[in-house]
């Protein structure tokens, strides 16, 4: 037990996911645990198995594993590949480089398009690789939707584009483990053919769910597929799946929160979800912008409404100073990771989040660049409190 004094007040938990957890969903999952065999987890389990397809907004199956989203690449990779097989992937920034790396290690050949980490995925670079590639050696092309690292969103669409410009087979695999439920997805109308998603961001749980939503060409792909798998295979889990139940034991109270947290998305409407991140990764942006400092994704076409990447001036640490916003204000903000690490902090902005929330987090960033001696100027807060002013709706509107 620590012998430091208590704190006052909540946690201001705003690092991009894990995303604090509603109330309303924890008591959803505090429930006794139930026969995952029997009648009532069988009702549970359809529902579930249902619902989440109309986030991914798709009408294909959705497998949820008890996994991270780390789990939920790897179902992707062996459900749809063979060990030699090729794969073009993109350096979106430190979850891609990790995407990759899990790929060599799986013994797929990925080709790695490079890129400065500060912005999204070049649907042109992608499109001149497959365009290269006359064996049509390349057997999947992978892409983070969100960058996570950078705060960098790309775009789909011109993704799928660019396969279909360069008549190109490869499957289409998309990580949106911290898109999902904050920002536009849509899996079927963009043509993806594997979503790899997770539980502990947009969908406010706790971490501990994996997902694959995936097409009937990746569904087909993994009838050759000779990657060995067990715990993460298809088969088992499609012929489990048909009647709500699992092929091993499931996490049954987090699908309890998942049930609830669909229910609270649909209750939003999924349109306003998005807006709503949208407006609040402006009114975090206008902040920076007031406070001189820069914002780490370079291009607006590819601003994430998930989260927001702040470079440090160069004499400054970024680690250091969010230990100044813990330490004083009771924030934690996301840290830079790999060879960003120091250089940028990230304010995420996803979640079960309002206005109020976002000027509070604001507000203890602005203090904490104060103490920490950071050159800014003092007008972030504002910034956001008069656009949030601005763009506020009215009840009925």
């Amino acid at each position: 037990m620590s012998n430091a004094p208590r704190r006052a007040g909540r946690h201001f938990l705003q690092i991009p996911g894990p995303t604090p957890v509603p109330d309303r969903i924890l008591r959803a999952m505090d429930m006794p645990v139930i026969d995952h065999r029997g009648p009532e987890f069988k009702a549970l389990g359809l529902k579930v198995l249902s619902g989440i397809k109309t986030i991914f907004k798709t009408s294909s199956p959705v497998f949820i594993y008890p996994s991270s989203g780390t789990g939920a690449w790897e179902a992707a990779l062996v459900n749809t590949l063979s060990p030699g097989d090729t794969v073009l992937m993109y350096e979106t920034g430190h979850f891609a480089t990790l995407w990759k790396a899990m790929a060599s290690k799986l013994g797929l050949q990925p080709q790695f398009i490079a890129s400065d980490w500060r912005s999204g995925a070049d649907a042109d670079a992608i499109e001149a690789r497959l365009r290269e590639d006359k064996a049509h050696a390349i057997k999947a092309v992978c892409v983070v939707h969100n960058e996570t690292s950078t705060g960098a969103t790309s775009r789909i669409d011109e993704v799928r584009r660019a396969l279909d410009a360069a008549r190109h087979p490869a499957l289409l695999m998309v990580d949106t483990i911290s898109s999902l439920a904050s920002i536009d997805y849509r899996h079927d109308e963009w043509g993806v053919d594997v979503t790899v998603g997770g539980s502990q961001k947009g969908l406010m749980l706790p971490p501990g769910l994996g997902f694959n939503a995936v097409s009937d060409k990746a569904l087909a792909a993994s009838k050759a597929a000779r990657s060995p798998k067990s715990y993460f295979a298809w088969d088992d889990m499609l012929s489990a799946n048909k009647e709500g139940f699992f092929p091993y034991t499931p996490a049954t109270n987090l699908l309890y929160g998942l049930a609830e947290a669909i229910d609270m998305l649909h209750e939003e409407g999924l349109a306003r979800v998005f807006a709503r991140h949208d407006r609040h990764a402006e009114g975090v942006r206008r902040a920076v912008k007031a406070w001189a400092l820069e914002i780490w994704c370079r291009e607006p076409k590819y601003y994430s409404s998930s989260l927001t990447a702040i470079l440090m001036p160069s004499s400054h640490n970024a680690d250091a100073f969010r230990r100044t916003a813990l330490e004083h204000f009771d924030v934690s903000l996301g840290t830079g990771l790999s060879k960003i690490a120091g250089k940028v902090f990230r304010i995420g902005h996803l979640g079960d989040i309002n206005d109020l929330t976002m000027i509070a987090t604001l507000a203890g960033v602005e203090m904490a660049l104060k103490l920490a001696g950071v050159p800014h100027q003092s007008e972030g807060v504002r910034a956001a409190m008069d656009y949030f002013t601005t763009t506020a709706k009215r009840p009925g509107d």
